[in-house]
């Protein structure tokens, strides 16, 4: 199964993925997390070692540039560039999960697609379509990327959102661009609710219950502010990760539990 998480840009995206990993993993799955964030910071979420070491594949523009087959003057480069290599040079792994630090992917679905991005966007859909563990991908904050078809290859799409207004009309227009482009299930994941009248806000202004509420955490800024990893924390969230997993396999239906049970060790 294919798990993107989007969201404007603050509302708690990478938090609430690294917390989903870590459930995964605690069910035994074999999990996948690519980042495609401009700003990433999951490496450093999920506790990779020399984290802060990591250097996301956008920002390696001659790599990029050479794989792509550009030449300095010509409009042309490689419609079809070689990425398996990259692919496995280029993943960290630690504790069943593999981390590929992406960075953005800022390629127009129809207009003038920069060569570099388009090896980036090559990487990203091959391994939407080839891992054979869960996938999670925390994309850039906003629409963009969905009016990109970025995440049109995804089988979910999670939305984050606070109980702002400002996180609410992005949280809008992101589920009517998915909708759009058709991605099977689309869900609306509350963060930072402090009280049932945040629960009962989002509700109202969302128009639908969103599929899971994770709690304003202590536990979590603790983590954060320590630059501990947050697939361990557990505690102060109220089975959120555990429940939010579970509504999205009952809303997937037998389609997901195989996807996910081809996906465990």
């Amino acid at each position: 199964m294919k798990i993107a998480v989007s969201g404007k840009g603050g509302v708690g995206k990478t938090t609430i993925m690294a917390l989903l990993a870590g459930s995964l993993r605690r069910q035994g799955r074999q999990v996948l997390v690519i980042d495609a964030d401009p700003s990433p910071h999951m490496a450093q979420a999920m506790g990779f070692g020399d984290a802060g070491k990591v250097r996301p594949i956008a920002e390696m523009g001659k790599l990029l540039a050479e794989r792509a087959g550009k030449s300095e003057g010509s409009p042309f480069y490689n419609l079809n560039p070689e990425v398996n290599d990259l692919l496995r040079d280029f993943m960290l792994a630690q504790d069943g999960i593999r981390l590929m630090v992406l960075g953005a992917v800022r390629t127009a679905e129809g207009g003038c697609a920069c060569p570099e991005n388009h090896v980036l966007r090559k990487m990203l859909k091959k391994m939407l379509l080839t891992a054979k563990e869960v996938v999670l991908v925390d994309m850039e904050a906003g629409i963009e990327h969905l009016g990109r078809g970025t995440v049109a290859g995804a089988d979910c799409l999670l939305i984050v959102v606070i109980p702002s207004k400002s996180s609410i009309r992005t949280a809008l227009k992101i589920k009517q661009m998915a909708d759009e482009v058709r991605i099977p299930q689309v869900h609306f994941v509350g963060n930072l609710v402090q009280s049932d009248e945040d629960r009962a806000f989002l509700a109202k202004e969302l128009g639908a219950e969103p599929i899971a509420f994770f709690p304003d955490a202590n536990t979590i800024r603790q983590a954060e502010r320590a630059e501990q990893s947050l697939l361990a924390v557990s505690e102060g969230l109220d089975d959120a990760p555990q429940l939010l997993l579970e509504r999205i396999l009952t809303a997937g239906g037998s389609a997901s539990d195989h996807s996910l049970m081809d996906a465990k060790e």
